[in-house]
């Protein structure tokens, strides 16, 4: 199941501190940032059948779509899609149990999003399921 870890944000006069104390990394193994070119562009359909991420937004937002793939060899191009949106002004950590696929897309210019791994980069050609962003056909692109 998706969940949803809460976060806060600590100021004073020498600025912020944004946190999720609740996020336990123990299983985190590596971390990269995800940058898209523009607000048109959609990162996806990749989906994990080993791997889990926590996704943190770093500034601005995203678009999340999700799917729970049905079979491996020949995902169903009409499973039911979920959209979040994830925004650094929320403060928190979503994570996505394997299982699912997503795809991603900036609702603004220069948006960032830190996304944590369970397993090293030495697993990832092992664990890489992939589809055309268009391979979903009930996905919803309006925002």
């Amino acid at each position: 199941m998706i969940k949803t870890i809460k976060g806060g944000i600590a100021e004073d006069h020498r600025g912020h501190i944004r946190f999720v104390n609740d996020f336990d990394m123990t299983e985190v193994k590596r971390f990269y940032i995800i940058k898209n070119k523009d607000t048109e562009l959609v990162r996806g359909w990749r989906a994990h059948k080993i791997e889990q991420r926590w996704f943190y937004v770093l500034s601005g937002s995203f678009v999340l779509d999700v799917v729970k793939i049905d079979n491996w060899e020949t995902a169903s191009s009409t499973l039911d899609v979920e959209r979040i949106v994830l925004k650094a002004e929320d403060k928190q950590v979503v994570h996505m149990p394997v299982g699912y696929g997503t795809a991603f897309q900036a609702l603004e210019e220069g948006a960032e999003l830190l996304v944590f791994a369970d397993y090293g980069i030495d697993n990832a050609k092992n664990d890489d399921y992939t589809w055309p962003a268009d391979y979903f056909v009930n996905k919803k692109m309006e925002v």
